[in-house]
């Protein structure tokens, strides 16, 4: 049974070796997060920020949090990671992180729209 998610990974049970897949196998990263991530700090030190440049979903949920520009609630967010493997792309831009939503290989902005890998899901 193979997955029908448009831009991600194929999983074919019948052929997937489960007993050869690891935490960052393309299989296992392209659907579930693999690496988590916490942020602690200090109020208004950035945490959010953070979290919103990573991954796009915006910590601030609740109404008493948008009023005092705050964020008071505990959450959690996906993100994926990728990398241009194109030797003339610049390095830090060949990194993208998008939401978890995205597909496996999106098109590189900075160097002629080349695949770009996904290497870490978090």
């Amino acid at each position: 049974m193979a997955a029908t998610n448009k831009g991600l990974r194929e999983q074919n049970l019948e052929t997937l070796d489960v007993a050869k897949l690891t935490p960052l196998s393309p299989e296992v990263i392209s659907r579930q997060a693999t690496i988590n991530l916490g942020t602690i700090g200090h109020v208004a030190h950035g945490k959010s920020t953070v979290v919103k440049a990573i991954s796009g979903v915006t910590t601030v949920r609740f109404k008493n949090e948008l009023e005092r520009n705050i964020t008071i609630k505990l959450g959690y967010a996906n993100a994926k990671i990728y990398h241009c493997p194109a030797p003339n792309c610049p390095r830090p831009a060949s990194y993208k992180s998008f939401g978890s939503s995205k597909e496996d290989r999106p098109l590189c902005e900075e160097c002629n729209n080349q695949p770009m890998d996904l290497k870490r899901h978090v």
